[in-house]
This record gives structure tokens, C-alpha cells and sequence, in this order.
């Protein structure tokens, strides 16, 4: 393979491995707080953009990507305050299941309000024409802008659970919700906070990839697949983990189209997802604490 044509791939590889590593911090900020595996969570990228590519048409692009990452963590706000909240220990299959029809009712409202066509932000800098030589390689400066951003929320994540109260609230709401409750700590409120913030981070990637892969109303599942498989491989609650299993993920399914047909395209990241739950369902890089309350479970 020649090296400019690997580089192709690895540039398409790492700005798909971004979103991932997105999807699978999303579903680590909820599990960690809560327990709960969300798979709606494709779908809060589905509706980033869509909201977005609607707003933009009365504000500049800023301020409706802005918008309509708000207003994507509200209603992930609403959907754990209707459909969760209420909910006492509930099992986890009853919460896979739960999560699941969450993703499907949000799909089909998403048809019904802007039906089944291919929608897109325009590109943040230059157009679909634009390209940038990259020793060999040509690249969008749409990927410069996938790939800035992710790394971004990725720091700015990393740093909201290290050195904020509502942070180390979040962490201590998930280590021990009956000793966080006994230092003031609202375990309910956090909670809350943890759906808008998945769900806003959700939006704002999907409106950054709008321009390159276009937003659809059933783009979610696919992407819900993906993200899960990084969280997975990474280790569940360990979200720098899952930022980087997205970009291996990313990498190894761009490559994969140098060898298998592009259909076959999702089949990697459901090899690389069966492959852990079979051999490491602890994930590669599990956190410690995670994985001797998993331990205590088992023994129990």
C-alpha cells in the first residue's frame, strides 16, 4: 500500500475514531454516575445535528450549534426525568431495554419533524471542494475541526472531573451514592446533570461531523454500536480509555476498506465488541476500583 493512500486511511481513521471515542465518553459519563448502559446516546448526536442544521437557518452557525447542544441536554434531561428517574434498583436488562425504546421513540419523532431526507451543516471552513495536501494525503478542513474539538471536550472533560466540585460530585455520586448523600451531595441532581451532559457533548459532535458524513434521522444506531464498543474496550467508566478505543476503532475499520468490501465496514468494530465480552468483558483498561466492585459482585 502506498504511504499516501495509508495516510488517507489513517486520517478518515482517526476522524471517525473521534466521534467514537465521543459516543463511548458519553455512555462512561452516564454509567459512571448511574450504572446505566445508554444506548440512546447515538441518538443525542443524531439530534445535535439535525436541531443544528434547523437553527441555522434564523442564527449565525455558532450560536446554533451552541443551541442545539443546550437544547439536546434538555431533552436528555426529560428523558431520564420520565422514563428513569421514577425507577427504584431497577434491573439492568430492564435498563438496556428501556434505553433501547428511548433510542427508537427519538428516531421516529426525529422522522416525523424532518423526514427521512439527508441533511448537513455547511462546512465551518471553506466547502465540500476545499482540501488540504497532507504529504501525499488529501484532507478536508472539516477534519481539522472533528478532530480539534473531540480533543478538546475529551481535556475539558478530563479536567471538569479533576478539579470542579460538581466533578468530584459526579465521581463520588459513583463510587458511593449513600455516602455522597451523607455530605449534602444530591444523588438525583447529579444524575440529571450526567444525562445533559452526554447528551450535549452527543450534540455538539454531531454537529461537527454534520458537513462531512451528513445527518440523517437513523444515523444513531449505528453510531450507539460503535460508541459502545469503545467504552467496552476501554473499560467501563474509564473515559480516557474510551477516547482512545475510539481511535483505535476508527483506525482499524478505515484499514479494514483496504481489504473487505465497504459493506462489511460495520462488521469490525461488532468483531472488535464480541471479541471483549468474550475474552476481557472487564475491558482492556478497567479501572481499578471498577473492577474490584465487579470482583466483590462475582464473589456475592
Amino acid at each position: 500500500m502506498p504511504f499516501s493512500q495509508a495516510l488517507q486511511y489513517l486520517l478518515a481513521g482517526l476522524t471517525t475514531g473521534s466521534v467514537y471515542a465521543i459516543v463511548g465518553i458519553g455512555f462512561n459519563v452516564i454509567y459512571s454516575s448511574t450504572g446505566i448502559i445508554n444506548f440512546a446516546q447515538g441518538e443525542f448526536l443524531m439530534l445535535g445535528g439535525m436541531i443544528a442544521i434547523t437553527l441555522q437557518r434564523l442564527l449565525p452557525l455558532p450560536l446554533a450549534i451552541a443551541a442545539s447542544a443546550l437544547a439536546t441536554g434538555a431533552i436528555g434531561v426529560v428523558l431520564y426525568l420520565v422514563f428513569i428517574s421514577w425507577l427504584k434498583n431497577p434491573a439492568a436488562l430492564r435498563m438496556i431495554i428501556i434505553t433501547i425504546g428511548l433510542s427508537i421513540l427519538v428516531r421516529e419523532a426525529a422522522l416525523h419533524l424532518w423526514d427521512e431526507q439527508v441533511h448537513a451543516l455547511p462546512f465551518f471552513s471553506g466547502d465540500e471542494t476545499s482540501s488540504v495536501a497532507l504529504l501525499g494525503a488529501r484532507i478536508s478542513p472539516q477534519v481539522f475541526w472533528v478532530v480539534g474539538i473531540s480533543v478538546l471536550m475529551v481535556a475539558a472533560l478530563g479536567l471538569f472531573f479533576r478539579f470542579t466540585l460538581l466533578g468530584r460530585a459526579m465521581r463520588a455520586c459513583s463510587e458511593s451514592p449513600t455516602a455522597s448523600r451523607l455530605c449534602g451531595i444530591r444523588p438525583s441532581t447529579i444524575v440529571a446533570f450526567s444525562f445533559f451532559l452526554a447528551a450535549a457533548m452527543g450534540a455538539l459532535a454531531g454537529a461537527v461531523i454534520s458537513p462531512i458524513t451528513q445527518t440523517q434521522y437513523d444515523m444513531g444506531s449505528s453510531l450507539a454500536v460503535k460508541g459502545f464498543t469503545c467504552a467496552v474496550l476501554g473499560g467501563l467508566g474509564n473515559s480516557a480509555a474510551a477516547a482512545a478505543a475510539g481511535i483505535v476503532v476508527g483506525v482499524l475499520e478505515a484499514f479494514s476498506i483496504a481489504l473487505l468490501p465497504i459493506a462489511y465496514k460495520d462488521v469490525v468494530a461488532l468483531t472488535i465488541l464480541l471479541a471483549i465480552l468474550f475474552l476481557r468483558p472487564q475491558g482492556l483498561f478497567a479501572p481499578r476500583a471498577l473492577r474490584r466492585r465487579r470482583a466483590g459482585a462475582g464473589a456475592r
